[in-house]
């Protein structure tokens, strides 16, 4: 097996454009804030677009379930993380070395990162072939990287690195001040007194003896000019030396290895995505790797939850209520009711982002999943009227409607949240009847969040759910989305709720 990508099984997908344009469902679903956490702090890797270009293969999506499966071994991740580092010093290392200005000096770091580039890549394939391994991708990767190491091209730039890095070691000088003029002198014709000067004195050394010596500045911008010239007179008494580190300076501009370039880009997306999910598995909350099918439309997942609504509760201290949910035989589509605030359009996005984080690869919240790979994700949640496009509201919504049933396929996902709002109830129940029956004969799979409780019994297709309350006071929401028929009280509240007409918002009003 041929290695080109950690990420990406194949050629095809490898050499994949990238997309700087979040899917526009990403903000319905909330996906947008998943992936800001996710790559927040890893601006240097330009992530995002991985996260942007869902897979459109099962082998593809097992390629990367095998890699992060090899990652969740604690010895394999330091591996990778340890490489990771050492890459991040050497290219801050190469940005410094950019910025100075005298020619030794820039050259002097730049040999110091090589210096370390040739160490990571030995200790990571030494690493690499001490941890157990399953994935092709990993398998793969340390065979190419072995080949590397063992490269012409690779030894001859550790061989150079030592060299110069010894012979520039091995340079001894002294430096004349007399008044303001400095001579820099070969060290060998000078006489070392330090063996006598110390023997003459250790008769009145003491067990304390404060230290008079001075520390440089490490910050390598602190090089002045009488500095500089020093430099360059060393310089001057070792050409040979300096010629050779020129020479190593010119000639290994392009040190790095392409393919190693893009590893150390694209293995942070899987070790983001884990040091992500670790938040939420310190607090007991479940992770999966979905079955992925694309022959049958039974889906599941059980104790599923939003992993955007999680992480805020999880950083608010508060508790995170899972769902499950299942489609057998012949359903396809959710319909979700029941009372405000009950947690239907948080059980929509759940439904999206667990179908969108499967096709990513990765494991998706949820105790077990099985998910199918949808060729298109639509999303339809209701949205502020737009004075721009000259269209009332009604007349927007429904020309979105029209655009997501023109485009969607039987392998579509559509997730739709109360919809229609803006109009009489026999004009939304007669609107939705049809957007059903069009959904349904394209037979694809979907959510749909509604007051009509008429959609959850329209078709043997369609399956009922509601938000439940607390059986005692039916104005505490439990966040407990169940199977059930609708009971015909969600559009009735929600009308009550609108005109302060609960019980509660009367007992208020009438100070009782």
């Amino acid at each position: 097996m041929t290695f080109l990508s950690i990420l990406f099984k194949g050629s095809e997908n490898f050499t994949k454009k990238e997309t700087l344009r979040e899917p526009d469902y990403f903000v319905d679903l909330n996906l947008n804030q998943i992936i800001d956490s996710i790559t927040t702090g890893r601006d240097e890797y330009n992530l995002k677009p991985f996260f942007y270009a869902p897979l459109n293969g099962i082998d593809e999506i097992m390629y990367r379930h095998e890699i992060i499966q090899d990652l969740e071994n604690t010895r394999m991740l330091e591996v990778i993380k340890r490489f990771a580092e050492d890459m991040r010093i050497i290219r801050k290392q190469l940005a410094i070395s950019e910025k100075l200005h005298h020619k030794y000096q820039k050259e002097r770091w730049f040999l110091e990162a090589m210096e370390l580039y040739c160490a990571a890549t030995e200790h990571l394939i030494q690493n690499l072939n001490s941890v157990d391994k399953k994935s092709d991708g990993f398998i793969s990767f340390q065979e190419y990287l072995t080949n590397y190491v063992q490269s012409d091209r690779f030894k001859l730039l550790v061989g150079e690195t030592k060299k110069i890095i010894a012979n520039l070691s091995s340079i001894q000088y002294c430096v004349h001040f007399r008044g303001l003029r400095v001579q820099v002198r070969n060290l060998k014709s000078e006489i070392n007194y330090n063996e006598e000067i110390e023997r003459t004195f250790a008769k009145f050394k003491n067990e304390s003896v404060k230290d008079y010596r001075v520390d440089y500045s490490a910050n390598p911008m602190d090089m002045n000019e009488v500095e500089a010239q020093i430099l360059d007179g060393v310089a001057y008494l070792y050409p040979d030396s300096f010629l050779h580190l020129d020479t190593f300076f010119v000639e290994n501009q392009n040190y790095l290895d392409e393919t190693l370039a893009i590893f150390d880009r694209e293995i942070q997306f899987y070790i983001a995505y884990l040091d992500y999910i670790e938040i939420f598995r310190k607090e007991d909350l479940k992770f999966c790797y979905p079955k992925i099918t694309n022959n049958s439309k039974e889906v599941y997942c059980y104790d599923g939850y939003d992993l955007a609504l999680a992480h805020k509760l999880i950083c608010d201290k508060s508790s995170v209520v899972a769902n499950d949910f299942y489609l057998k035989e012949k359903e396809r589509i959710i319909v979700v009711s029941g009372p405000n605030q009950g947690g239907k359009t948080t059980f929509a996005r759940t439904f999206g982002q667990l179908h969108y984080l499967s096709v990513l690869g990765c494991p998706v919240p949820g105790r077990t999943a099985q998910l199918f790979l949808f060729d298109k994700l639509f999303t339809h949640f209701e949205k502020e009227e737009n004075i721009k496009n000259l269209r009332g509201k009604l007349q927007d919504e429904l020309v979105r409607i029209h655009n997501i049933l023109d485009q969607a396929t039987p392998d579509s996902i559509i997730v739709m949240n109360e919809i229609f709002t803006s109009t009489a109830l026999q004009d939304q129940i007669y609107l939705s009847k049809n957007i059903m029956r069009k959904i349904i004969d394209l037979d694809s799979l979907g959510i749909w969040v509604t007051f009509i409780e008429e959609l959850a019994s329209y078709s043997e297709k369609a399956v009922s759910m509601i938000s439940t309350v607390m059986p005692d006071n039916p104005a505490v929401r439990t966040y407990k989305i169940l199977r059930g028929p609708a009971d015909g009280l969600a559009y009735a509240l929600s009308i009550a709720e609108k005109y302060n007409l609960t019980y509660d918002s009367l007992k208020k009003r009438l100070k009782l």
